[in-house]
Protein backbone atom coordinates (compact mmCIF):
# COMPACT_ATOMS: atom_id res chain seq x y z
CA UNK A 1 0.00 0.00 0.00
CA UNK A 2 1.63 3.63 -1.05
CA UNK A 3 4.55 1.63 -2.53
CA UNK A 4 3.90 3.98 -5.79
CA UNK A 5 3.69 6.89 -3.78
CA UNK A 6 7.21 6.08 -2.10
CA UNK A 7 8.57 4.79 -5.44
CA UNK A 8 7.01 8.48 -6.75
CA UNK A 9 8.95 10.79 -4.24
CA UNK A 10 12.39 8.78 -5.16
CA UNK A 11 11.94 9.13 -8.66
CA UNK A 12 12.08 12.87 -7.95
CA UNK A 13 14.95 12.53 -5.63
CA UNK A 14 13.09 13.35 -2.56
CA UNK A 15 15.66 11.16 -0.46
CA UNK A 16 12.82 8.94 1.04
CA UNK A 17 14.42 5.70 2.74
CA UNK A 18 12.71 2.22 3.54
CA UNK A 19 12.64 3.18 6.86
CA UNK A 20 10.91 5.83 6.84
CA UNK A 21 8.33 4.30 4.48
CA UNK A 22 7.64 1.45 7.07
CA UNK A 23 7.14 4.04 9.38
CA UNK A 24 4.57 6.08 7.86
CA UNK A 25 3.14 2.29 7.27
CA UNK A 26 2.79 2.05 11.01
CA UNK A 27 1.42 4.84 11.87
CA UNK A 28 -1.05 5.10 9.27
CA UNK A 29 -2.15 1.04 10.84
CA UNK A 30 -2.35 2.99 14.29
CA UNK A 31 -4.24 5.48 13.16
CA UNK A 32 -2.41 8.29 13.70
CA UNK A 33 -3.42 10.70 10.98
CA UNK A 34 -6.89 9.75 11.10
CA UNK A 35 -8.73 7.98 8.07
CA UNK A 36 -8.87 11.70 5.80
CA UNK A 37 -7.09 12.57 3.02
CA UNK A 38 -5.77 15.71 5.13
CA UNK A 39 -4.17 13.40 7.39
CA UNK A 40 -1.89 11.15 5.14
CA UNK A 41 -0.98 14.32 3.46
CA UNK A 42 0.27 15.84 6.58
CA UNK A 43 1.56 12.43 8.63
CA UNK A 44 3.45 11.46 5.13
CA UNK A 45 4.79 14.94 4.80
CA UNK A 46 6.39 14.94 7.99
CA UNK A 47 7.48 11.38 8.10
CA UNK A 48 9.04 11.78 4.75
CA UNK A 49 10.16 15.49 4.00
CA UNK A 50 13.21 16.49 5.64
CA UNK A 51 14.56 19.52 4.26
CA UNK A 52 12.38 22.82 3.85
CA UNK A 53 13.86 23.06 0.03
CA UNK A 54 11.32 19.81 -0.25
CA UNK A 55 8.20 21.17 0.72
CA UNK A 56 6.77 22.58 -2.61
CA UNK A 57 8.16 19.54 -5.02
CA UNK A 58 6.77 17.22 -2.22
CA UNK A 59 2.88 19.08 -2.97
CA UNK A 60 3.52 18.88 -6.43
CA UNK A 61 3.95 15.07 -6.27
CA UNK A 62 1.58 14.38 -3.76
CA UNK A 63 -0.93 16.20 -6.05
CA UNK A 64 0.17 14.04 -8.97
CA UNK A 65 -0.34 11.40 -7.02
CA UNK A 66 -3.99 12.04 -5.93
CA UNK A 67 -4.92 12.42 -9.59
CA UNK A 68 -3.14 9.27 -11.03
CA UNK A 69 -4.84 7.66 -8.15
CA UNK A 70 -8.42 9.47 -9.40
CA UNK A 71 -7.65 7.95 -12.98
CA UNK A 72 -6.73 4.43 -11.49
CA UNK A 73 -9.96 3.77 -9.93
CA UNK A 74 -12.25 5.18 -12.25
CA UNK A 75 -12.59 1.61 -13.91
CA UNK A 76 -16.16 0.04 -13.19
CA UNK A 77 -16.40 -2.43 -10.84
CA UNK A 78 -18.74 -5.68 -10.90
CA UNK A 79 -22.03 -5.98 -9.93
CA UNK A 80 -21.95 -9.35 -8.66
CA UNK A 81 -19.49 -10.16 -5.51
CA UNK A 82 -16.32 -12.03 -6.89
CA UNK A 83 -14.89 -15.30 -5.82
CA UNK A 84 -12.33 -13.55 -3.22
CA UNK A 85 -15.05 -11.94 -1.66
CA UNK A 86 -17.41 -14.56 -0.89
CA UNK A 87 -14.66 -17.07 -0.01
CA UNK A 88 -13.72 -14.54 2.44
CA UNK A 89 -17.16 -15.28 4.66
CA UNK A 90 -16.79 -19.08 3.55
CA UNK A 91 -13.35 -19.29 5.49
CA UNK A 92 -14.74 -17.58 8.62
CA UNK A 93 -14.97 -19.68 11.75
CA UNK A 94 -16.09 -17.16 14.47
CA UNK A 95 -20.39 -17.43 14.72
CA UNK A 96 -20.56 -13.29 16.02
CA UNK A 97 -19.02 -12.44 12.44
CA UNK A 98 -21.23 -15.13 10.33
CA UNK A 99 -24.15 -13.64 12.34
CA UNK A 100 -23.40 -9.85 11.85
CA UNK A 101 -23.18 -10.64 8.20
CA UNK A 102 -26.49 -12.09 7.71
CA UNK A 103 -27.66 -9.57 9.68
CA UNK A 104 -26.93 -6.88 7.30
CA UNK A 105 -28.21 -8.84 4.70
CA UNK A 106 -25.44 -11.37 3.39
CA UNK A 107 -22.35 -11.02 1.43
CA UNK A 108 -24.24 -9.39 -1.83
CA UNK A 109 -25.70 -6.68 0.71
CA UNK A 110 -21.98 -6.45 2.16
CA UNK A 111 -20.50 -6.02 -1.48
CA UNK A 112 -23.46 -3.99 -2.75
CA UNK A 113 -22.31 -1.21 0.24
CA UNK A 114 -18.67 -1.45 -0.95
CA UNK A 115 -19.21 -0.92 -4.58
CA UNK A 116 -20.86 2.22 -3.50
CA UNK A 117 -17.70 2.89 -1.87
CA UNK A 118 -15.44 2.38 -4.56
CA UNK A 119 -17.14 4.00 -7.44
CA UNK A 120 -17.20 6.99 -5.16
CA UNK A 121 -14.20 9.67 -5.52
CA UNK A 122 -10.87 9.05 -3.40
CA UNK A 123 -10.82 12.51 -2.30
CA UNK A 124 -14.49 11.86 -0.71
CA UNK A 125 -14.05 8.38 0.75
CA UNK A 126 -10.86 9.31 2.44
CA UNK A 127 -12.55 12.30 3.83
CA UNK A 128 -15.83 10.51 4.54
CA UNK A 129 -18.04 12.65 2.48
CA UNK A 130 -20.98 11.55 0.37
CA UNK A 131 -22.05 13.82 -2.65
CA UNK A 132 -24.10 16.25 -0.85
CA UNK A 133 -22.20 16.47 2.41
CA UNK A 134 -20.33 19.46 1.66
CA UNK A 135 -20.11 19.68 5.57
CA UNK A 136 -17.94 17.13 5.94
CA UNK A 137 -15.89 17.63 2.97
CA UNK A 138 -14.97 20.87 4.17
CA UNK A 139 -15.53 20.74 7.93
CA UNK A 140 -17.61 23.85 7.89
CA UNK A 141 -20.41 23.36 5.21
CA UNK A 142 -22.55 26.04 3.58
CA UNK A 143 -22.62 29.52 5.48
CA UNK A 144 -24.83 32.05 4.54
CA UNK A 145 -23.48 35.71 4.38
CA UNK A 146 -25.46 38.84 5.51
CA UNK A 147 -26.90 39.09 1.99
CA UNK A 148 -27.94 35.45 2.06
CA UNK A 149 -25.69 34.34 -0.44
CA UNK A 150 -23.66 30.86 0.02
CA UNK A 151 -20.48 30.97 1.11
CA UNK A 152 -18.74 27.77 0.89
CA UNK A 153 -15.55 27.73 3.34
CA UNK A 154 -12.95 26.25 1.99
CA UNK A 155 -11.01 23.29 4.23
CA UNK A 156 -7.84 21.76 4.06
CA UNK A 157 -8.83 18.87 1.66
CA UNK A 158 -6.05 20.52 -0.94
CA UNK A 159 -3.88 22.57 0.76
CA UNK A 160 -1.27 20.85 -1.55
CA UNK A 161 -2.64 22.98 -4.68
CA UNK A 162 -2.95 26.41 -2.26
CA UNK A 163 0.14 27.32 -1.52
CA UNK A 164 0.85 30.49 0.00
CA UNK A 165 4.70 30.21 -0.10
CA UNK A 166 7.05 30.35 -2.83
CA UNK A 167 9.17 28.00 -4.36
CA UNK A 168 12.43 27.07 -2.36
CA UNK A 169 15.62 27.02 -3.33
CA UNK A 170 19.11 27.82 -3.21
CA UNK A 171 19.67 31.21 -4.34
CA UNK A 172 17.31 32.84 -1.30
CA UNK A 173 19.37 35.03 1.00
CA UNK A 174 20.17 33.70 4.51
CA UNK A 175 19.12 33.07 7.63
CA UNK A 176 21.30 31.88 10.96
CA UNK A 177 19.89 28.36 10.72
CA UNK A 178 20.74 27.96 7.26
CA UNK A 179 23.59 30.08 7.19
CA UNK A 180 25.35 27.86 9.91
CA UNK A 181 24.72 24.51 7.88
CA UNK A 182 26.16 25.79 5.13
CA UNK A 183 29.31 27.18 6.79
CA UNK A 184 29.46 23.34 8.46
CA UNK A 185 31.43 22.75 4.93
CA UNK A 186 34.35 24.65 5.38
CA UNK A 187 35.47 22.07 7.96
CA UNK A 188 39.02 21.24 9.52
CA UNK A 189 38.61 17.41 11.40
CA UNK A 190 41.47 16.61 13.94
CA UNK A 191 42.00 14.94 17.05
CA UNK A 192 44.01 16.94 19.03
CA UNK A 193 44.20 17.14 23.70
CA UNK A 194 42.79 14.75 25.69
CA UNK A 195 41.79 11.06 25.22
CA UNK A 196 37.96 11.53 25.84
CA UNK A 197 36.19 9.38 23.18
CA UNK A 198 35.91 6.23 23.19
CA UNK A 199 37.88 4.30 20.10
CA UNK A 200 35.44 1.77 19.17
CA UNK A 201 37.47 0.71 16.40
CA UNK A 202 40.89 0.17 18.40
CA UNK A 203 38.98 -0.93 20.86
CA UNK A 204 37.26 -4.48 19.10
CA UNK A 205 40.70 -4.97 17.72
CA UNK A 206 42.92 -5.01 20.75
CA UNK A 207 40.02 -6.84 22.08
CA UNK A 208 40.47 -9.40 19.53
CA UNK A 209 44.21 -9.60 19.90
CA UNK A 210 43.28 -10.37 23.79
CA UNK A 211 41.50 -13.32 22.96
CA UNK A 212 38.26 -11.63 24.50
CA UNK A 213 40.00 -9.63 27.34
CA UNK A 214 38.60 -6.06 27.11
CA UNK A 215 40.84 -3.77 25.78
CA UNK A 216 39.29 -0.28 26.24
CA UNK A 217 40.92 2.48 23.41
CA UNK A 218 40.22 6.12 23.55
CA UNK A 219 40.68 8.98 21.06
CA UNK A 220 40.69 12.64 21.41
CA UNK A 221 37.45 14.42 19.93
CA UNK A 222 37.21 15.50 16.57
CA UNK A 223 37.14 18.97 16.31
CA UNK A 224 37.14 21.83 13.74
CA UNK A 225 40.34 23.13 13.63
CA UNK A 226 40.07 25.44 10.67
CA UNK A 227 40.87 29.25 11.33
CA UNK A 228 39.02 31.68 9.57
CA UNK A 229 40.24 35.45 9.46
CA UNK A 230 36.71 37.58 8.91
CA UNK A 231 37.10 41.06 7.32
CA UNK A 232 33.83 42.98 7.28
CA UNK A 233 32.31 46.24 5.42
CA UNK A 234 30.68 48.55 7.54
CA UNK A 235 28.86 51.61 6.92
CA UNK A 236 27.47 53.72 4.07
CA UNK A 237 26.20 51.45 1.61
CA UNK A 238 26.22 48.00 3.75
CA UNK A 239 23.73 49.41 5.98
CA UNK A 240 21.18 47.86 3.75
CA UNK A 241 22.57 45.04 4.43
CA UNK A 242 22.94 45.07 8.56
CA UNK A 243 20.81 42.06 9.42
CA UNK A 244 21.90 39.21 7.11
CA UNK A 245 25.66 40.48 8.00
CA UNK A 246 24.38 40.02 11.41
CA UNK A 247 23.46 36.76 10.90
CA UNK A 248 26.66 35.67 9.37
CA UNK A 249 28.95 37.09 11.79
CA UNK A 250 26.72 35.42 14.68
CA UNK A 251 26.62 31.85 12.41
CA UNK A 252 30.61 32.02 11.76
CA UNK A 253 31.32 32.93 15.55
CA UNK A 254 29.11 29.52 16.78
CA UNK A 255 30.86 27.12 13.55
CA UNK A 256 34.66 28.22 14.11
CA UNK A 257 36.26 28.43 17.31
CA UNK A 258 39.42 30.07 15.83
CA UNK A 259 37.95 33.26 14.50
CA UNK A 260 39.45 36.81 13.79
CA UNK A 261 37.41 39.31 12.94
CA UNK A 262 38.22 42.81 11.90
CA UNK A 263 36.13 45.66 10.08
CA UNK A 264 36.93 47.99 7.71
CA UNK A 265 34.66 50.60 5.39
CA UNK A 266 34.80 49.68 1.38
CA UNK A 267 37.85 48.70 1.08
CA UNK A 268 41.08 47.80 3.36
CA UNK A 269 43.77 50.32 4.04
CA UNK A 270 46.74 50.60 6.24
CA UNK A 271 44.33 50.18 9.33
CA UNK A 272 41.19 47.82 10.69
CA UNK A 273 39.19 47.95 13.77
CA UNK A 274 37.72 45.60 15.93
CA UNK A 275 34.93 47.62 17.60
CA UNK A 276 32.85 49.64 15.38
CA UNK A 277 31.95 52.15 18.32
CA UNK A 278 35.24 53.33 18.71
CA UNK A 279 36.90 53.24 15.26
CA UNK A 280 39.47 55.34 16.55
CA UNK A 281 41.20 52.35 18.41
CA UNK A 282 42.67 50.86 15.24
CA UNK A 283 44.89 47.90 14.47
CA UNK A 284 47.54 48.28 11.51
CA UNK A 285 46.64 46.19 8.39
CA UNK A 286 50.39 45.12 8.85
CA UNK A 287 50.50 43.67 12.00
CA UNK A 288 47.16 41.63 11.03
CA UNK A 289 49.42 40.19 8.02
CA UNK A 290 52.03 39.54 9.81
CA UNK A 291 50.25 38.11 12.91
CA UNK A 292 47.94 35.33 11.67
CA UNK A 293 49.66 33.03 8.98
CA UNK A 294 49.09 31.29 5.64
CA UNK A 295 47.23 29.05 7.60
CA UNK A 296 43.78 31.06 7.96
CA UNK A 297 40.97 31.39 5.57
CA UNK A 298 39.84 34.90 4.57
CA UNK A 299 36.63 36.02 4.10
CA UNK A 300 35.82 39.60 2.85
CA UNK A 301 32.12 40.79 3.38
CA UNK A 302 30.95 43.63 1.60
CA UNK A 303 29.01 44.98 -1.72
CA UNK A 304 31.91 46.18 -2.98
CA UNK A 305 30.19 49.07 -4.42
CA UNK A 306 32.68 52.47 -4.51
CA UNK A 307 34.14 55.07 -6.15
CA UNK A 308 36.59 52.93 -8.70
CA UNK A 309 39.45 55.86 -7.62
CA UNK A 310 38.88 54.59 -4.05
CA UNK A 311 40.55 51.05 -5.68
CA UNK A 312 42.83 52.39 -7.75
CA UNK A 313 44.46 55.30 -6.82
CA UNK A 314 45.68 56.97 -3.60
CA UNK A 315 44.21 59.36 -1.54
CA UNK A 316 40.87 58.10 -3.00
CA UNK A 317 39.47 57.02 0.43
CA UNK A 318 36.36 58.81 1.53
CA UNK A 319 37.09 58.90 4.84
CA UNK A 320 40.95 59.55 4.97
CA UNK A 321 43.87 60.42 2.40
CA UNK A 322 45.40 57.27 1.90
CA UNK A 323 48.90 56.73 0.63
CA UNK A 324 48.17 53.77 -1.26
CA UNK A 325 45.05 52.55 -2.91
CA UNK A 326 42.81 49.87 -2.22
CA UNK A 327 43.92 47.19 -4.55
CA UNK A 328 47.79 47.63 -3.43
CA UNK A 329 46.82 46.48 -0.46
CA UNK A 330 43.98 43.63 -1.50
CA UNK A 331 47.12 42.19 -2.91
CA UNK A 332 49.33 42.11 0.19
CA UNK A 333 46.17 39.65 1.64
CA UNK A 334 45.77 37.51 -1.49
CA UNK A 335 49.96 37.13 -1.74
CA UNK A 336 49.78 35.83 1.78
CA UNK A 337 46.61 34.00 1.84
CA UNK A 338 46.15 31.56 -1.03
CA UNK A 339 42.46 30.33 0.88
CA UNK A 340 40.24 33.74 0.16
CA UNK A 341 36.99 34.55 -1.07
CA UNK A 342 34.52 37.76 -0.99
CA UNK A 343 31.11 37.46 -0.07
CA UNK A 344 28.96 40.03 -1.55
CA UNK A 345 25.36 40.86 -0.20
CA UNK A 346 24.44 42.56 -3.37
CA UNK A 347 22.39 41.38 -6.28
CA UNK A 348 24.67 39.05 -8.47
CA UNK A 349 22.67 40.39 -11.72
CA UNK A 350 23.80 43.68 -10.59
CA UNK A 351 27.27 43.04 -10.07
CA UNK A 352 28.39 43.74 -14.14
CA UNK A 353 26.93 47.52 -13.88
CA UNK A 354 29.35 48.27 -11.21
CA UNK A 355 32.62 49.50 -11.87
CA UNK A 356 34.36 48.44 -8.25
CA UNK A 357 32.81 45.32 -8.02
CA UNK A 358 34.59 44.19 -11.41
CA UNK A 359 38.18 45.23 -10.25
CA UNK A 360 37.31 42.94 -7.03
CA UNK A 361 36.14 40.59 -9.12
CA UNK A 362 39.37 40.72 -11.12
CA UNK A 363 41.48 40.95 -8.50
CA UNK A 364 40.02 37.85 -6.59
CA UNK A 365 39.92 35.52 -9.20
CA UNK A 366 36.92 35.41 -9.78
CA UNK A 367 36.28 34.49 -6.11
CA UNK A 368 33.67 36.77 -5.29
CA UNK A 369 30.32 34.79 -4.13
CA UNK A 370 26.80 36.37 -3.47
CA UNK A 371 25.28 36.12 0.10
CA UNK A 372 22.90 33.47 -0.77
CA UNK A 373 22.89 29.66 0.34
CA UNK A 374 24.13 28.59 -2.73
CA UNK A 375 26.78 31.42 -2.99
CA UNK A 376 28.12 30.23 0.63
CA UNK A 377 28.19 26.73 -0.45
CA UNK A 378 30.35 27.46 -3.48
CA UNK A 379 32.62 30.04 -0.98
CA UNK A 380 33.21 26.93 1.54
CA UNK A 381 33.99 24.39 -1.43
CA UNK A 382 36.48 27.74 -2.80
CA UNK A 383 38.03 27.86 0.75
CA UNK A 384 39.18 24.31 0.27
CA UNK A 385 39.95 24.35 -2.93
CA UNK A 386 41.00 28.05 -4.10
CA UNK A 387 40.30 26.40 -8.01
CA UNK A 388 36.53 26.68 -7.38
CA UNK A 389 35.29 30.27 -8.67
CA UNK A 390 32.09 31.59 -8.94
CA UNK A 391 29.55 29.67 -11.12
CA UNK A 392 27.33 32.13 -12.69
Amino acid sequence: MFLDFFLLLRQHAIPVTVPEYLTLLAALRSDVGGSSIDGFYALSKTILVKHEQQLDLFDRLFEQYINQRDAGLSAPVPVAPPDWFTQLFDRSANPDDLAAVDAAGGSEALWTLLRDQLERPPVERLNGAGDNDGDLKSGQGDKPDEQGASNKQEGALKVWENRDYRNLDDGLELNTRNLKMALRQLRILTREGAKSELDINSTISQTSRNAGMLDIRMQPVRQNRVKVLLLLDVGGSMDDHIELCSHLFSAARYQFQQLEFFYFHNCVYETLWRDNTRRRERVPTYEVLHKYNRDYKVIFVGDASMSPYELTSPKGSVEHYNEEAGLVWLERFRQQYPSLVWLNPATAGHWRYSQSIQLIRDWSGNRMFPLTLNGLEQAMKSLKNPKVVFDE
